[in-house]
């Protein structure tokens, strides 16, 4: 059960190349000009990438049966 709570480095990395991409899109169109909602992907998938713990791929493991 541990393995749905861990992202393996490589996956980490990648949430941390997202994340990054959507803080500078942020960064590059103004912080008071782009809509609120654009900030919701870019925190998680900086907090995924900091801890590990993604429920968004908690989720899908689970949907798809994945071990």
């Amino acid at each position: 059960m541990k393995q749905y709570f861990r992202s393996s480095p490589s996956v980490r990395f990648f949430f941390l190349v997202v994340s990054l991409n959507i803080w500078l899109g942020i960064w590059l169109s103004g912080f008071d000009v782009v809509h609120w909602w654009l900030y919701i992907p870019g925190g998680f998938l900086l907090f995924a990438a900091a801890t590990g713990f993604c429920p968004g791929m908690i989720v899908s493991r689970w949907l798809f049966r994945e071990t």
